[in-house]
């Protein structure tokens, strides 16, 4: 008997992946009162920065770990680790560089693979 774990495995992705990442996006919150101070990589402006990047590490990471619109969200999280790993912190070492690049490719294979049936996606299948 072979039991398929996929669901389950995808479930503690969501969960963990998504969980931490909030912890991350969760205190810039504070910033949005004086967002002066936040970076601008993409040279948008410093606002506009800071609510990217707060859809990529607050918004994206709640609908991740609810599971709902998980492909769809995987995207801006992703790209938002994209911009922090080789923009941000792109002259920077390895080390450095390397959480935002473990998130990032957590979010694409949630990209490319979905949020498995433990999840508000799969219970509207």
């Amino acid at each position: 008997m072979k039991k398929n774990y996929t669901d389950l495995a995808l479930l503690l992705l969501r969960l963990g992946f998504g969980g931490f990442m909030l912890t991350h996006g969760i205190p810039k919150l504070k910033m949005l009162s004086d967002p002066s101070g936040f970076p601008d990589p993409l040279h948008l402006g410093s606002t506009i920065s800071l609510i990217l990047c707060l859809i990529g590490e607050v918004i994206a990471p709640i609908l991740i770990i609810v599971g709902y619109k998980t492909k769809l969200a995987a995207i801006p999280a992703a790209l938002t680790m994209l911009i922090a790993a080789f923009i941000v912190h792109g002259k920077d070492d390895l080390a450095t560089k390397e959480l935002a690049i473990l998130y990032m490719v957590a979010f694409l294979v949630l990209f490319l693979a979905g949020s498995g049936k433990h999840a508000l996606d799969g219970l509207r299948k």
